[in-house]
């Protein structure tokens, strides 16, 4: 079969490789109809997050059931299903806690309670990297996907794999991140980064029923779109972070956002000094967008971290955090805890 192959930091090729086989009795092997990029995959080819040996790309996909193992109860060939990025097997200690991202079966040639840089990761998921299970991933013909009894959900017929598409990733990444910012009707969500999580997280804010959801970019056409499809309040980064969170208290009587979420993680757009100081520091990316969250945030607030950071920082700034009491939240969004509820919508 054809499929996006990566080979190291910016190589990408379209490969013939072999085709998926069933390997345990509750897998499953799709044909694979649509499928999509997600940011996050830019950052295993930025070499962000490394990957040594060649590997099938993608966690976001749907498709059409091909073959089904002994063990699968629930799904038969030609079913129509999308499936959540995170691969768990549903019924470990996280799992029945609806924190799939975590499953501690999934990954078991690196899991560990440590989330250390390069060891002791999360449960695993598609198409992302051996240190995520090293499971080939759905920019592909076919894929294997394990667990079928817990992850693919059968897509209603009156439903297009358009509509449906953005319920693997982005669609539950951005309510989680709304979700976990406790958001019950009438509050400002503070939204960093207009890609397509941002726009979802904008959209489950008004679901939610926030009274103002502000979006913050630094790319004017990006921002254009946050206005035309959500309704949003936008802002500009143009001079910095001060700006822009001055311009959020000012919006919300001086006290800041409810909720900021960072949907943005440690590959923002950064002048050359702030790349000379991360050089000088050792340090991968930039933690400025977690920061801004941070000051933007009103005491007592919420700061939910959609976007990934998959390094340690020394810069975190754990003062002002115990000062205004902040609430931090972060991590891998539990896709299979909404997306039965978002497939209504």
């Amino acid at each position: 079969m054809k499929a996006a192959v990566i080979h190291g930091p910016g190589s990408i090729q379209y490969d013939t490789v072999d085709d998926p086989k069933l390997k345990e009795k509750d897998d499953i092997i799709l044909k694979v109809t649509s499928t999509a990029i997600c940011g996050s995959d830019l950052h295993i080819y930025s070499g962000g997050i490394p990957q040594a040996r060649p590997m099938v790309l993608g966690h976001e996909f749907m498709g059409i059931v091909e073959e089904t193992g002994s063990a699968v109860t629930h799904l038969k060939r030609g079913d129509r299903v999308v499936v959540p990025f995170p691969i768990a097997c549903g019924n470990c200690f996280f799992c029945n806690h609806d924190v799939p991202g975590n499953c501690e079966h999934s990954n078991p040639e690196n899991y560990g309670p440590e989330g250390g840089i390069l060891t002791e990761k999360g449960g695993a998921l598609f198409g992302y990297t051996d240190l995520y299970g090293g499971y080939d991933g759905g920019q592909s013909q076919y894929v294997r996907v394990p667990y079928a009894n817990h992850g693919p959900r059968v897509v209603p017929d009156n439903l297009t794999d358009e509509q449906v598409l953005f319920l693997t990733d982005i669609f539950p990444t951005g309510y989680t991140g709304v979700d976990w910012g406790e958001v019950k009707g009438g509050e400002t969500v503070a939204i960093f980064g207009s890609g397509p999580v941002g726009l979802m997280a904008a959209k489950s804010a008004w679901l939610r029923g926030a009274s103002q959801v502000i979006v913050v970019d630094t790319l004017q056409y990006r921002l254009d779109k946050a206005k035309a499809t959500t309704g949003c309040t936008t802002i500009l980064w143009e001079d910095g972070a001060k700006d822009v969170v001055e311009h959020i208290r000012s919006l919300t009587q001086g006290r800041g956002a409810d909720v900021c979420i960072d949907a943005v993680g440690f590959e923002p757009d950064r002048s050359f000094t702030d790349r000379v100081k991360a050089t000088i520091n050792f340090e991968k990316g930039s933690t400025k967008v977690l920061e801004a969250c941070m000051s933007a945030v009103r005491r007592s607030g919420i700061v939910s971290v959609l976007g990934v950071y998959p390094v340690n920082y020394d810069n975190f700034p754990v003062g002002q955090f115990f000062d205004k009491g902040i609430t931090l939240k972060g991590g891998q969004a539990p896709a299979h805890k909404h997306i039965d509820k978002l497939l209504a919508v």
